[in-house]
């Protein structure tokens, strides 16, 4: 039987990067061709004002540099433009000005950009320079200022956001849904979620609370066909995975017939992985905060917000 709802988009994560060095132009063209709606990848600032695509604070996990990426220089004989993948195909590192080109070509224009901001970077110059990147290009504010998607960790990047890119749209990154309702609710329409956080009994709640109000919800790192098929159940806006192909061949086989694949994609894995129960959850949530404000300062509210704690509850959209 065919479903008739529309199912999760797909959203390569840092690209096709099971297939491609991570956030590299090749591995951003790959999820693309193999049919996702979007591309999600990260971003940094070098000690000479470049943007660049990058997800780790220093060089040394994916390159044959070594160095945190704020204390280097992208041009220069030892300037990261050099710099290449450890993985082959070896890639250089892409820069958001060469990212945004290649959405801007005319086959790509269906692309969302789904940008996720690092706590290390400071708000305020990231977003100028990324502005005068996205400004500087013909039509800009209609083919793809509203492809664009502001990923944010921390609260303090949501002002800056607001002032200096108010025509991108703002999700919340993050692994709790505690912070994302107590700082991220009335700035943000989208939230990105890890999938743990939204297998719990609270994760349940937050994941009817969001569309209640009309809140879109994306997930990461959706790598399983156990887990695409859950976030298919779910209902969720987006998955995010390093595999497009794996995720847009399950939802085809569903688009045909979701009694079929339901019935043979089972959710035990829910009860015997450690990593989708509550206790453990919990200690990441607590994690992730104290690493938050470590490097982005301490979380801080304007004003309190009464956040509905059940979906039963009035929303405000």
């Amino acid at each position: 039987m065919a479903v008739h709802r529309k199912l999760p988009d797909c959203w390569g994560h840092r690209g096709a990067s099971a297939a491609f060095p991570e956030n590299t132009l090749p591995s951003f063209e790959r999820a693309i061709r193999d049919g996702s709606e979007g591309v999600e990848s990260d971003v940094h600032v070098s000690l000479d004002d470049v943007v660049i695509m990058f997800h780790d604070p220093s060089l040394d996990r994916t390159t044959n540099m070594k160095g945190l990426i704020r204390e280097k220089n992208w041009y220069g004989p030892d300037g990261m433009e050099h710099a290449l993948t450890k993985k082959t195909p070896q890639q250089s590192i892409p820069t958001f000005a060469e990212t945004v080109e290649l959405l801007m070509k005319p086959e790509n224009r269906h692309v969302v950009f789904d940008v996720d901001v690092k706590v290390f970077n400071e708000p305020t110059r990231l977003f100028s320079l990324m502005h005068a990147i996205i400004s500087s290009h013909d039509g800009w504010e209609t083919i793809l200022a509203p492809r664009i998607v502001l990923g944010l960790w921390h609260p303090r990047f949501l002002k800056p956001a607001e002032k200096l890119l108010p025509y991108c749209r703002r999700s919340h990154i993050g692994i709790s849904p505690r912070i994302a309702r107590q700082y991220f609710w009335d700035s943000c329409d989208s939230f990105s979620m890890a999938f743990g956080a939204l297998a719990t009994m609270e994760g349940d709640t937050f994941r009817q609370v969001c569309q209640a109000a009309g809140k879109k919800l994306m997930v990461w790192t959706v790598n399983e066909p156990e887990q695409m098929m859950e976030c298919i159940r779910w209902g969720v806006d987006v998955v995010i995975t390093d595999v497009p192909d794996t995720y847009l061949k399950l939802r085809s086989s569903v688009e045909s017939d979701y009694a079929k694949s339901n019935s043979e994609m089972g959710r035990m894995f829910l009860w015997t992985n450690y990593k989708y129960w509550t206790p453990f959850q919990m200690y990441i949530w607590r994690w992730q905060k104290s690493f938050l404000e470590t490097n982005g300062g301490p979380f801080e509210l304007e004003h309190e917000h009464d956040i509905p704690t059940s979906p039963l509850t009035s929303v405000k959209a």
